[in-house]
């Protein structure tokens, strides 16, 4: 039997939990227990862009329910795959839910890819995962961490990467929105040590200036009511929030003096998301779709050097950002569910980070 949280993918603040009898495996089908999972404001933007970039498709639900991935943790309670063993544990892109059935391919020591024939119209990178018995990046003591900022650390690696080979577009600051989200701490992390000619402007709620203010990932934080102390230097605006009006407040405030816009998640759920608000001054948002640019870099670099670079930033990050989180482990699958309806509704505190276990 498998239980899993569904979501309404057009009201996503109407949840449900669903149990189905597991189907027998088939040939060189491997069944995952979830060990453990996080919710994150990552996994608010897989429901809201579900439908406009297919993640709703990866871990199919019925009807109009769906099911947001989560990243984390699993072990394989059985196997018809001659090179995996029952009992070994994965790291990867994982259902809200206590069990997932994968048809591993492309098996190392490393890893393997999951060839269910409805997961591969999407990105490739969401369908790897690491065997964490031969997982450079896997500690056991940093397993909470991995599945809180792993993901979105790397995004914001891209983003800086990306930013960089472009020589910032001439900018002297970036200014993120949303800069307690822990992808935008991630960029501001990488930012400091591979572009510190690059001054950092994090904007943020009222409510979270002091823990923005005391990660110490910033050179100056702003609340967003405060945007009048926006000053309008040279910037690229790095945008998480998917919130219109403050976008267009955040162009207006900048003026010219904005090089380039680009918009990376959605973090303030029903504040207009995708809405018009009027014509935008400045550059057009570009989307960042980190997927398509980590498998840029990866060709790029190769996936040695790119791993090896990733792998360096990890660690600094890891140690910067220790005295900021706080890691809460909950359980069951009802926890998870009012998880992450305390993130869609912008309730969940930014200096915890929830690990569900199922």
């Amino acid at each position: 039997m498998t239980t899993t949280v569904q979501v309404k993918r057009n009201a996503l603040g109407e949840t449900r939990l669903v149990d189905h009898a597991d189907a027998p495996l088939g040939d060189g089908e491997v069944r995952l227990k979830v060990e453990s999972f996080s919710v994150t404001a990552n996994n608010v933007t897989y429901a809201v862009a579900g439908d406009a970039f297919g993640y709703w498709n990866f871990f199919p639900g019925e009807g109009d329910w769906g099911v947001v991935p989560m990243w984390g943790h699993a072990v394989v309670t059985e196997s018809r795959h001659p090179e995996i063993a029952v009992g070994e544990r994965v790291y990867g892109y994982l259902p809200m839910a206590d069990s997932l059935d994968v048809l591993p391919i492309g098996v190392s020591a490393g890893g393997f890819t999951d060839a269910a024939a409805h997961r591969q119209p999407m990105s490739p990178i969401y369908n790897q995962y690491s065997r964490l018995a031969a997982d450079p990046e896997h500690d056991p003591a940093r397993e909470g961490e991995r599945m809180i900022f792993g993901p979105l650390f790397k995004t914001g690696f891209l983003i800086e990467s990306f930013m960089r080979r472009e020589g910032w577009f001439g900018a002297e600051a970036v200014v993120l929105t949303s800069a307690s989200s822990k992808t935008a701490m991630g960029l501001a992390s990488v930012a400091r040590h591979r572009s510190p000619q690059i001054k950092r402007i994090g904007l943020t709620s009222p409510g979270n200036v002091d823990f923005v203010k005391r990660s110490g990932f910033y050179d100056t934080v702003i609340a967003y009511d405060d945007l009048g102390n926006l000053l309008p230097i040279s910037s690229v605006l790095v945008d998480f929030a998917g919130n219109a009006k403050l976008m267009h407040a955040v162009h207006s405030a900048l003026g010219e003096a904005l090089h380039y816009s680009c918009t990376v998640g959605a973090t303030h759920v029903g504040a207009g998301f995708g809405q018009d608000n009027g014509p935008l001054p400045g550059p057009a948002p570009v989307l960042f779709f980190a997927p398509d640019h980590a498998v840029a870099a990866i060709k790029e670099l190769g996936p040695k050097a790119f791993g090896e670079a990733v792998g360096e930033s990890w660690l600094r990050f890891i140690a910067e950002v220790g005295g900021a989180l706080t890691i809460a482990e909950r359980n069951g699958l009802d926890a998870a569910r009012q998880a992450y309806l305390a993130t869609l509704a912008g309730r969940a505190d930014p200096s915890v980070g929830i690990v569900i276990r199922p």
